[in-house]
């Protein structure tokens, strides 16, 4: 009997059928209108060095290399990286990429202008604080996330969302819902729907110590509806204030005065800001900064010396 050759695909085509591991997040965007407003929202330019996140089979970064100088990207499963390779190989595209094979929480990232995602939505919360923690800071970011945790990026004081993220993101970055995707634009298809946002470093940023920042909007958030006296009254809260600032004192050469009594000290902070009866879920961001200095200037501090 004739050997039966299987024909040869090309490229486009075995990008199409890889064998995904959802245990790694991938859901592939197959619609190329979708791909191409992704890269339209990027407001790209011939002279950016462009990230991306997960590339998967390349139909985000083929768009890409059409317009950017160079672009890199982060993959962990090596049979993407690889069909990847093989999709832009002997094309003129091919020089302008470079693969990092490897998590993106754990490699040292390159100098970047713009950074794009179709982002595993397990690690949607630690990406986006590495991307801001990066420096030089880069031009904007437009990633792809769960809906729900979209949404939460860009939710306002007042909004069911509104959570710690919420500020935290809002306090380093401009945040901006750009386009909703439906789960049908994936191969396999996701579980849940999805949004586009854009994200804009605030440059400079804030001379805030966002370790302290963050301390604080841990006490606030944990129960966001309750008053902001109700959530100090805590013990743990209270017992984590006091040691903090004996030893703020103490290396200081500071005296704790003999009468210290941390639940007043606390109370009379929060009386001084008229902030006593304010509930985080309605608290903006210049609520919380007026709250910190308060607390600082108090001598109080949120992390460990």
């Amino acid at each position: 009997m004739p050997k039966i050759e299987k024909p040869k695909q090309n490229a486009a085509a075995r990008a199409a059928n890889p064998i995904f591991d959802k245990g790694l997040g991938q859901h592939i965007l197959k619609n190329p209108l979708v791909a191409a407003g992704i890269v339209e929202k990027a407001g790209l330019k011939s002279t950016d060095t462009v990230l991306e996140v997960g590339p998967g089979t390349g139909n985000l970064t083929v768009k890409i290399l059409e317009k950017a100088k160079k672009v890199t990207v982060v993959e962990m499963d090596p049979r993407l990286a690889a069909e990847l390779t093989k999709r832009v190989q002997a094309t003129p595209e091919q020089r302008k990429l470079d693969i990092i094979l490897g998590d993106f929480l754990k490699v040292d990232l390159p100098y970047f202008d713009v950074c794009i995602s179709n982002t595993p939505y397990q690690i949607s919360s630690p990406l986006v604080f590495k991307l801001l923690q990066h420096r030089p800071l880069w031009r904007c970011a437009v990633l792809m996330f769960q809906r729900e945790f979209a949404l939460r990026l860009t939710a306002k004081p007042g909004d069911a969302l509104y959570c710690r993220l919420s500020a935290n993101v809002q306090l380093l970055a401009k945040v901006q819902h750009v386009m909703k995707v439906g789960k049908n634009n994936f191969r396999p298809p996701p579980q849940v729907e999805s949004s586009v946002v854009r994200i804009e470093p605030i440059q400079p940023p804030p001379p805030v110590d966002f370790n302290e920042w963050d301390g604080l909007l841990r006490v606030l958030f944990v129960r966001k509806n309750k008053t902001a006296s109700a959530n100090f009254k805590t013990q743990t809260i209270l017992d984590m204030l006091e040691h903090n600032y004996k030893t703020y004192c103490a290396l200081h050469g500071k005296d704790v005065p003999m009468d210290f009594d941390v639940k007043e000290s606390v109370q009379q902070v929060l009386d001084s800001v008229s902030m006593s009866d304010m509930r985080a879920s309605k608290m903006d961001n210049g609520d919380f900064l007026k709250l910190l200095s308060a607390f600082i200037d108090a001598g109080f501090r949120f992390t460990s010396a």
